[in-house]
């Protein structure tokens, strides 16, 4: 009974380290999960910051545009030079390359925003198969806990059955051997009066 018994302690501080390695190994795998996370945040944060700097110029850059519009330095400041009009043209052609540069990040802009969305959905995918297999093994634990609990109670009702069954055959013993005493008694008088 003591093997059977010690057999019945194993299985269940397995049961309960199993629970232990459960727990601290989904902490570190969403703990990684999350730092991926925050560094994709502040990729997608930076490319963000490039884009509305980009726009600003943009704006500034037409704020000098318009005013070069308005610039003339002609004669008596009444008509438009030709290097005035250089001037604005060298200023519309930097818009257009900021424009380009504006074109270039945002794409980049929304291939990081496409990529987390494919990278969330992943990790939701993953989290709900971690789930269910953790769910499914919790639930083959806890059915092994309730066999070993089972199996434990059976082990004690079998060891107060064994208990009970021997003071049951001591008892009979006991009254076997005193019933005989008394046949060997009767016995004996009858052969003494005989």
């Amino acid at each position: 009974m003591s093997a059977s018994r010690n057999s019945t302690m194993r299985k269940a501080i397995l049961v309960h380290f199993t629970y232990l390695i459960l727990f601290c190994s989904s902490s570190f795998v969403y703990g990684q999960a999350d730092q991926n996370l925050q560094a994709d945040s502040l990729n997608y944060e930076s490319q963000r910051n490039r884009v509305n700097e980009l726009l600003d110029q943009r704006s500034k850059k037409f704020g000098e545009y318009g005013t070069s519009l308005e610039q003339k330095t002609g004669v008596f400041g009444l008509f438009k030079t030709k290097g005035d009009m250089q001037k604005s043209n060298e200023i519309l052609r930097e818009i257009v390359i900021n424009d380009n540069h504006i074109f270039i990040e945002t794409r980049k802009l929304l291939e990081l925003k496409d990529s987390q969305s494919i990278r969330y959905q992943r990790l939701a995918n993953e989290y709900d198969e971690q789930i269910n297999s953790y769910m499914k093994t919790i639930s083959k634990l806890q059915e092994a806990n309730e066999g070993l609990k089972k199996e434990l109670m059976d082990l004690g009702n079998q060891q107060h059955q064994h208990s009970l069954i021997f003071y049951i055959a001591g008892l009979l013993i006991l009254i076997l051997s005193g019933w005989l005493i008394m046949l060997y008694r009767k016995n004996s008088l009858k052969k003494l009066t005989k």
